[in-house]
């Protein structure tokens, strides 16, 4: 086990194959649906109700505050909140949920393997991520994070959510590779608006002239999904 995360004994990392009952049959969407999964915390997730938050790394101070309340208001709404762990809105969107304490859970798609926490300074976010929801990886243990990896991980953010929630996206943002993704597999695209001087909503705005759902509430992405019981 890699020492980042020797601090806690239960984490181990385990695998499962598209033959699983707890393979989620989402991912059959793909074209390339990954043979194997490899995970930590609790695996039943990858069956509930899920939406994506994502966004700019270099998110703004109010950029990472809308994605902590969209996660957490969507949270407790019951959908369990995925993202990719990166910096800025990633991080801001995981913590939604973790901060609130509540029965919603978050699920990290990592672009490395589970004993390769990246970024490293996200080692705490990871511990607790495994601790009270899932960790989730198509690449097996001693896989170090490459540049590839990163869209591929995007797919799977897509394709295990109901829709994808874009906070800010400029527009060489890897959000753009997630939003698109989901529009291709039928999943809803909702994007936050923003100043149209601001290069951090450049994607965003993209986004929205070509057909996503500019929202302006959590009630606006609510209103366009099914209704599920809070957990």
């Amino acid at each position: 086990m890699h020492k980042q995360l020797q601090a806690n004994a239960d984490f181990q990392i385990q695998s499962i194959t598209q033959g699983s009952s707890f393979y989620p049959k989402r991912l059959l969407d793909l074209s390339d649906p990954p043979k194997r999964l490899f995970y930590i915390g609790d695996i039943g997730l990858l069956t509930q109700p899920m939406l994506a938050v994502v966004g700019a790394r270099k998110a703004s101070p109010s950029g990472l505050l809308l994605a902590q309340r969209f996660s957490s208001a969507l949270g407790l709404a019951g959908y369990h909140i995925i993202s990719g762990m990166a910096y800025g809105i990633d991080g801001a969107a995981h913590r939604g949920i973790l901060d609130i304490g509540a029965s919603c859970k978050t699920i990290a798609v990592c672009g490395s393997g589970l004993d390769r926490t990246y970024p490293p300074e996200h080692r705490e976010l990871a511990r607790r991520i495994a601790t009270n929801g899932l960790l989730l990886s198509e690449y097996p243990p001693g896989t170090g994070p490459k540049g590839f990896h990163f869209p591929r991980r995007n797919r799977l953010i897509a394709a295990l959510s109901l829709g994808v929630v874009v906070i800010e996206a400029a527009q060489k943002s890897g959000s753009l590779i997630t939003a698109y993704q989901a529009s291709s597999l039928g999943r809803e695209v909702f994007v936050l608006p923003g100043p149209i001087t601001s290069p951090l909503f450049e994607g965003s705005h993209q986004l929205i002239q070509e057909g996503a759902k500019l929202v302006r509430s959590v009630q606006d992405v609510l209103e366009e999904l099914p209704n599920v019981r809070p957990h």
